[in-house]
């Protein structure tokens, strides 16, 4: 009854059909993907990333260091296309990390009938062409054990996915002494390319090995995961986290948010950008209903996403 005396509206809910449940009603009702704006972002994705990719393989055939003109050929992308060509393996190789790790979130999402849209690529034309990929929740996930498993799935889905990438880069890379000092920047060496590297090069700096393009690519993927997996806010590792420690988890991201600052003076710049970002849009964190222990399985997985953020986390990935 409203505070006039009026009747309110009556709503029912809508009659299923004879074996239907009430999933069913909930995937009647969600949003419809918009297939054309997903599948225009990664065309638009594959070109910028293949730009890049090129210029990569121009400087690696020459054995020239990196430059950072090489990854803005759009003109001659443009005139010829097939420039673009080239750049494939640095290309395809990124999107398919990038895509493998969202589709982790993705499918993982839809097996508990959680709202989430197709991933959307962000086609920019910076040094690797792009800002990486998202997927949108569209809907609440009150349960510790869902979030964990989203937050988790996409990580180690995208680790899972750049092994083989990696490992054929490097074998495909040179040596070339100095090469990785010389150029306009300077990439940082995580645990895990620096270990497949003395396996294929025993004896040899990491600053005397030219990646190839492949390897490069599989490199953008470790450093996406890593950032992903940073127990803060609204990233992967921040729901992991928030599912041991609920609310708590706040502190812990301010305290990373400030150890970020230090880190850019000392190590890369790039950690200021990251503190910003985070710090306007990545703080917050939804609130969980289910607070139901996550479970030894889940714990143990949860030390394995530790294992992989130390062999992909480098302080200074560009410089």
């Amino acid at each position: 009854m409203s505070t006039n005396g009026s009747r309110l509206p009556e709503y029912r809910i809508p009659e299923l059909p004879p074996g239907a449940s009430l999933y069913t009603l909930i995937e009647r009702s969600r949003p419809q993907h918009r297939y054309w704006l997903h599948l225009l972002l990664l065309l638009l994705t594959l070109v910028t990333t293949s730009v890049v990719g090129a210029g990569l393989a121009a400087g690696f055939a020459d054995g020239r260091p990196f430059n950072i003109d090489d990854t803005y050929g759009y003109l001659l992308a443009w005139q010829e296309p097939r420039y673009l060509l080239q750049g494939l393996p640095f290309s395809l190789t990124l999107i398919g990390v990038l895509l493998t790790h969202e589709m982790g979130h993705f499918l993982t999402a839809r097996y508990y009938h959680v709202d989430a849209s197709l991933p959307y690529f962000l086609p920019v034309p910076t040094l690797i062409g792009t800002f990486g990929a998202f997927i949108r929740i569209r809907s609440a996930i009150v349960s510790k054990r869902i979030l964990f498993d989203v937050g988790i799935a996409g990580p180690l889905a995208g680790f899972a996915a750049l092994i083989l990438p990696m490992i054929a880069g490097v074998s495909l890379s040179k040596v070339v002494p100095g090469i990785a000092t010389s150029g306009d920047v300077e990439f940082g060496t995580p645990l895990l390319l620096r270990l497949i590297e003395m396996a294929q090069f025993p004896g040899i700096p990491s600053s005397d090995i030219y990646l190839h393009p492949m390897a490069r690519g599989a490199w953008v993927g470790v450093m996406a995961t890593s950032l992903n997996l940073l127990p803060i806010g609204q990233l992967d590792g921040g729901h992991i986290l928030y599912a041991f420690l609920g609310d708590r988890m706040k502190y812990f991201s301010w305290f990373l948010v400030l150890v970020f600052l230090p880190m850019g003076y000392f190590f890369a710049y790039s950690w200021w950008f990251w503190a910003a970002i985070l710090f306007f849009f990545g703080m917050k964190h939804p609130s969980i209903v289910d607070h139901t222990p996550i479970g030894p399985t889940r714990s143990r997985l949860a030390v394995l996403a530790l294992f992989v953020l130390v062999l992909c986390f480098t302080p200074s990935p560009i410089r």
